[in-house]
């Protein structure tokens, strides 16, 4: 019995069950307790909460009054046990239910196709005195399109903000799609209204969903640890002068590691695939020049993310996922040059961070 089990792969257990099967059991009712209510009881506690005098209120009222007027039914848990069993017990109190919110799924291949855009507060020079800072920021190349700084948040701004936006970056009708969250500049009316007009759709994050705008909130968190970030401003003119100089530095000069350590004005206007060639072939030469120093191989030229999501879906969610990717040594770029240099033995592979739109910097 056991060699033939192993090898059909069954339980031994389960074949002499199969073998000898056993009579089934005829369940038997549970007996009724002695101390439960007989029917005509049950049906008795049932008209007294069911009467006029008692419907409002709850069995515990009910049993009390009863016995200042010298009558005993039952205890209040068997009155809630009464109701029970005829589906009469609920919450009396009105629950809130939450809408169900779609999940956003928006996709960028190219620059100007998906805007993210978002307020923060900056401090001011005293406790409870804050500025307001709308920046607009393209979602392919992370590029900020856009900003501006006032003194309280206002729909008429953000609408004057994005079509001066728009206009710059000559954004013709139906090929821009912004994104944002649910706070009352990015949903109001005033806006909304202006977005249709430019021909431009609009989506937004659920509630209380700081991941549906992961590439806005990155971005605030680069502005407030750049070291010429101050405590606080000593008047909205002091924080346009820190921003006047922060917002350069981050499109021309910032690294950004989701984008193959490129900067955002490089990827924005169309040279990413220039600069990643002629990093290559720096360390081409450096590889020629000491290919020991090289344990995982000759040095494989870096291509940026094709396509970058908010929330992409779990069944491309792998294939997608925002972050550099880089071919193989088969690529034309390397194999002319490392013939004669291929190492003997296979390379490991190179293990690349996959970035996420919260901890990009």
């Amino acid at each position: 019995m056991a060699p033939a089990c192993r090898a059909l792969g069954l339980p031994r257990a389960t074949a002499y069950r199969r073998r000898r099967p056993s009579t089934p059991r005829m369940r038997r009712e549970r007996p009724s307790p002695a101390r439960a209510l007989a029917p005509a009881e049950r049906q008795a506690v049932l008209d007294v909460l069911h009467s006029e005098r008692f419907c409002d209120q709850s069995p515990v009222e009910v049993h009390a009054t009863l016995l200042e007027e010298g009558r005993y039914l039952c205890s209040p848990r068997t009155m809630y046990r009464v109701l029970a069993g005829c589906d009469e017990v609920r919450e009396r109190r009105d629950q809130l239910r939450h809408p169900h919110y779609i999940r956003p799924e928006l996709v960028a291949t190219q620059p100007n196709q998906v805007w993210s855009w978002d307020i923060t507060k900056l401090k001011g020079p005293v406790k409870w005195v804050y500025y307001s800072l709308y920046v607009m920021l393209d979602l392919f190349s992370r590029y900020v399109v856009g900003w501006l700084l006032a003194g309280s948040e206002s729909a008429g701004l953000a609408t004057r903000l994005i079509a001066e936006t728009c206009a710059k970056q000559n954004i013709r009708e139906g090929e821009l799609t912004i994104h944002a969250d649910r706070g009352s500049a990015m949903t109001s009316k005033t806006l909304a209204e202006k977005l249709c007009d430019l021909g431009v759709e609009k989506t937004h994050s659920r509630p209380h969903v700081s991941n549906d705008n992961p590439f806005s909130e990155s971005q605030f968190k680069t502005l407030k640890y750049w070291p010429g970030f101050p405590d606080r401003f000593d008047s909205q003119g002091h924080a346009h002068s820190v921003l006047r100089r922060f917002f350069p530095w981050y499109n021309h000069e910032h690294h950004h590691s989701g984008l193959c350590y490129l900067t955002p004005a490089v990827v924005h206007h169309g040279q990413a695939e220039q600069v990643l060639v002629e990093r290559h072939r720096v360390q081409i030469a450096a590889y020629l020049e000491h290919p020991e120093r090289f344990v995982n191989g000759p040095p494989r030229l870096q291509k940026l993310s094709e396509t970058v999501w908010i929330n992409p879906p779990e069944k491309t969610a792998h294939q997608d996922a925002p972050g550099s990717t880089q071919t193989s040594v088969d690529d034309p770029e390397v194999v002319p040059i490392l013939t004669t240099y291929a190492p003997t033995r296979r390379p490991r592979a190179l293990i690349t961070p996959l970035e996420s739109g919260v901890l990009s910097h």
